[in-house]
């Protein structure tokens, strides 16, 4: 997804995962804003790499669903975009997730929620 989305990951910590991307022309929609689905690919990406961080060994954590809310446009130029995502509850089961979208000034642009599902590697 790095090389289609392109996206800097920054060093994780323990539920919170940083990425550093620029939006460009090729994501924009006939309204010449970026197109949503980079949006939530991106809070989708950084939500699932914050669950990532916090599993055991032979763990995995598909997501089970995921909600994002378009607060303010995202155009071509908007400049590097800061995408956070941490977890806010992990369970035996259950992942809880929040991630956001900010431009350098600290705009907000998008938010999201994300539930992932742990589950045991099978061998």
């Amino acid at each position: 997804m790095a090389e289609l989305l392109p996206f800097t990951l920054l060093t994780p910590e323990a539920g919170i995962v940083t990425l550093k991307a620029f939006p460009e022309n090729r994501f924009l929609n006939t309204l010449r804003t970026v197109h949503g689905g980079w949006s939530m690919t991106m809070l989708d990406t950084a939500m699932a790499l914050a669950a990532h961080s916090v599993l055991e060994t032979a763990q995995m954590c598909p997501t089970h669903e995921t909600s994002v809310k378009f607060v303010r446009p995202i155009l071509a130029d908007s400049g590097e975009l800061t995408i956070v995502g941490k977890v806010i509850s992990r369970s035996r089961t259950v992942i809880t997730l929040d991630g956001r979208i900010e431009s350098a000034d600290g705009k907000l642009h998008a938010h999201g929620t994300s539930t992932c599902m742990i589950q045991g590697m099978k061998a």
